[in-house]
C-alpha cells in the first residue's frame, strides 16, 4: 500500500461518502459500545478505509501507467506507418521533386507530399510528409535514392 498524500487527498475527494460514514460509524461506536470491543470495531472500520483507498490508489496508478504505456506504443506505430508511407512517396516523387541549393550551404528538395532539408555530407535529413514532421532520418537507403534521384533531375 502506497501512502501518497495526493493520491489519498483524491481517494477521499472522490468517495466522501464512505469516509463520512465511517467517521459516523466510529463516533457511534465509541459512544454506545463500552468495552474492548469497541477498540477493534474502530479498528476494524480504519483498517476497511485504509485497505479500499490503498487498493483503489495503486490501481488507478497502475491503470495510468497502462494508458501511459498505451499512447507510446501508439505513438510509436503511427510515426513508424507515416515514416513507411514517406518511403513509398520518394520513391514515386523523386524524379518530380525540385531540388534547391540554399544560400547557408544545406539544400531543400519538394515534391508533392515531401519535403526534405539537409547539409550534404551530414548523413541526416528532415523530412516533412504532407506537411507533418517525421524529424530526422539518416541518408540511407530509400533517403538517399531521393536525394540522388532529385539532384539529377534539377541537372
Amino acid at each position: 500500500m502506497n501512502f501518497d498524500t495526493d493520491a489519498w487527498l483524491q481517494f477521499i475527494q472522490d468517495n466522501w461518502v464512505i469516509v463520512a460514514i465511517a467517521i459516523v460509524a466510529i463516533f457511534i461506536v465509541m459512544k454506545l459500545v463500552k468495552t474492548v470491543l469497541k477498540w477493534i470495531l474502530v479498528a476494524a472500520i480504519v483498517i476497511g478505509i485504509v485497505t479500499y483507498g490503498g487498493i483503489s490508489v495503486d490501481e488507478i496508478k497502475e491503470v495510468g501507467t497502462k494508458v501511459t504505456d498505451e499512447l507510446g506504443a501508439i505513438g510509436s506505430k503511427v510515426s513508424e506507418e507515416l515514416k513507411q508511407q514517406a518511403f513509398k512517396a520518394m520513391s514515386g516523387e523523386a524524379s518530380e521533386a525540385t531540388y534547391v541549393d540554399n544560400a547557408d550551404g544545406s539544400y531543400s528538395i519538394k515534391s508533392t507530399s515531401i519535403e526534405l532539408t539537409g547539409i550534404p555530407n551530414s548523413g541526416e535529413v528532415t523530412v516533412k510528409f504532407h506537411g507533418q514532421s517525421l524529424g530526422t532520418l539518416k541518408m540511407e537507403d530509400a533517403v538517399r535514392e531521393f536525394v540522388v534521384k532529385a539532384r539529377a533531375s534539377a541537372k
